[in-house]
């Protein structure tokens, strides 16, 4: 079995995600914190492999920041994520992970630049979000996550042999 290269197919910026629009599957959400204590949601979108796009597989890693002055999220922005994702406009959340495990495993379209910042004398090129639009993909998800754990991936199967493991057993 043979195969050829496809030079249309390249990585061209430095995260190797060019400039455009892609769909994506929201993979996961989580609130963090820089290890100065600036808190952060960060969104790890995967561009989705059952749509023809370049990119397949790659990660873009978005964060919204909560603001210095209040200390809180601008909460437009998850508004504007929201309404892309196609979750429930009203719905009640009792709390902030509330609102980010709905986002995890929803399709949206998101328009992406790479972007050189500056941040204490260092430069970094970043892939950033600069719009997030509805889904134009038709038809069933079925984008095939690479990682073999995930309960997404229709090759996944548990397993459920058990090992039992006596005190003689361990080392220790």
């Amino acid at each position: 079995m043979g195969f050829s290269l496809d030079f249309k197919d390249v990585y061209t910026g430095e995260n190797g995600i060019q400039d455009g629009r892609y769909e994506v599957v929201v993979n996961q959400v989580n609130e963090k914190a820089t290890p100065s204590g600036a808190e952060y949601v960060e969104l790890d979108l995967i561009i989705r492999n059952d749509v023809e796009q370049k990119s397949k597989n790659a990660h873009i890693f978005h964060k919204i920041w909560k603001a210095k002055d209040t200390g809180k999220y601008n909460m437009k922005t998850f508004n504007t994520i929201g309404s892309s994702l196609q979750t429930q406009e009203g719905k009640i959340y009792n709390s902030m992970n509330d609102l980010l495990d709905d986002f995890v495993m929803k399709t949206c379209a998101v328009e992406v630049k790479n972007e050189t910042n500056e941040y204490n004398g260092k430069s970094y090129t970043n892939v950033n979000v600069k719009r997030w639009n509805v889904t134009e993909s038709k038809g069933v998800f079925a984008h095939k996550f690479k990682d073999a754990k995930s309960t997404n991936d229709s090759n996944f199967t548990a397993n459920t042999n058990q090992i039992d493991i006596s005190d003689d057993d361990l080392p220790f």
